[in-house]
């Protein structure tokens, strides 16, 4: 029996990053080997098992061959006669398919530390073009290596085209897809993801309602980039640059999708876009299968965003009906990170972003001054059910101008 550390944990050593997790290879074994020796068994297609003491995993060496559609299409075959490069070949990257001994050696049968040396994310052999779910996870590697300079190298975005072009993507469960799409989103540079995604033609098969946004034109004087898609990829960098959490950034992709839907001879204006949209964000949440807090942002900052951008023109009753809308009394988490979808779309502009952004604070200051409306004076005057709710909204819309006025006053 021999172990190896395989994987990510070897990669991000030798490109000096932090390692946050280790996978270990065990040749020359069997099952039965590992049960002996106390580890766990947890691998429902495959031999994998859990370490007694440090709960890391530890898979059987094994080999896979194609046998159906999709991620899960294969069949695993793990022996003790199973070799590590025989392992290490199955795997989609170089630059994931090198080992390390317990001295320390690398085993790198397959050009790994030259590709790591050169930035490059290439396929280890034309088995990558076996399982679809691999054009999104390079592509995910993409956006969080490309600070460093890497890149997909062009046989590899080669195989990626055949696959996007197969039909195997639609064979992807939504969980996969969105599994790899939230941790890409979440990368530093989720740009690239979409980039990527779209240079290989997946895109179109995966989120077709945002492949669709690239040379749609916008008005120069608001959009310098101009074009929708482009405009897209600006709003992801500066989420990542801001540091946004998921449901910002899932909502920041989609907040302009219905552009796609105007009609050429309207362009460069997008009238009612808003509103427009809003069945193909409905659709793309419910496609992937977003948590519920990405779904319901998505969906309010595909309406409102402009909204946000007008807040300083908005009339006291149009800013209650948003903040109402919001639930800004229960949830004002959800306003403040509708704020932030609202900052990412003003930053996301070529030449603009550094831009200041006081719709920012003054929405906040409106939030603030609606929530600081107490309801016990107006149950002390006898107001109930929906007397009060009247009154509640007098006294918030009241409180709003008085905001207003000391806004512009100020």
């Amino acid at each position: 029996m021999k172990i190896y550390k395989v994987g990510g944990a070897v990669r991000d050593r030798l490109l000096d990053r932090p390692v946050t997790e280790v996978d270990w290879v065990v040749v020359g074994a069997s099952a039965e080997d590992m049960l002996a020796q106390g580890f766990r068994p947890v691998g429902a297609d495959f031999p994998v098992f859990l370490h007694p003491k440090t709960g890391e995993e530890y898979a059987l060496a094994r080999t896979e061959r194609k046998s159906g559609r999709g991620y899960g299409g294969f069949t695993f075959y793990a022996s003790p006669d199973v070799t590590l490069e025989d392992d290490l070949i199955r795997r989609d990257l170089t630059v994931n398919a090198i080992a390390e001994d317990d001295h320390g050696n690398l085993v790198d049968p397959y050009g790994g530390r030259q590709d790591l040396e050169n930035r490059l994310l290439r396929h280890v052999s034309p088995a990558f073009a076996e399982d679809p779910l691999r054009v999104l996870r390079v592509a995910r590697f993409a956006a969080r290596y490309a600070p460093l300079g890497f890149t997909v190298a062009d046989e590899t975005l080669d195989l990626m085209r055949q696959l996007s072009a197969s039909g195997e993507l639609s064979a992807l469960t939504a969980e996969r897809c969105w599994k790899e799409i939230s941790r890409a989103l979440m990368e530093p540079r989720p740009d690239v993801f979409i980039q990527v995604l779209r240079d290989c033609g997946a895109l179109a098969v995966i989120l077709p309602e945002v492949d669709a946004l690239f040379g749609v034109p916008q008005p120069e004087h608001h959009h310098p980039e101009i074009d929708t898609g482009v405009h897209t990829l600006g709003v992801l960098q500066q989420c990542a640059d801001h540091q946004q959490p998921l449901s910002v950034r899932w909502a920041c992709l989609l907040h302009d999708v219905g552009k796609g839907l105007t009609p050429p001879e309207e362009w460069p204006r997008h009238i009612a876009h808003e509103t427009r949209g809003l069945a193909l964000i409905q659709a793309v949440n419910e496609r992937c299968k977003a948590p519920r807090d990405c779904q319901e942002l998505a969906l309010l900052a595909g309406e409102y965003h402009t909204h946000g951008h007008r807040a300083l023109e908005l009339r006291p009753n149009t800013l209650l009906e948003l903040l109402q809308r919001f639930d800004v009394f229960r949830r004002p988490q959800r306003f403040e990170e509708f704020i932030a979808v609202c900052e990412m779309d003003a930053r996301g502009r070529e030449g603009l972003e550094q831009s200041d952004y006081p719709q920012a604070a003054y929405l906040r200051g409106a939030m603030a001054a609606v929530r600081a409306v107490a309801v016990k004076p107006l149950l002390e005057q006898g107001f109930q059910g929906q007397e009060l709710g009247k009154a509640l909204d007098r006294e918030r819309l009241a409180a709003l101008k008085r905001y207003k006025a000391d806004q512009e006053a100020g």
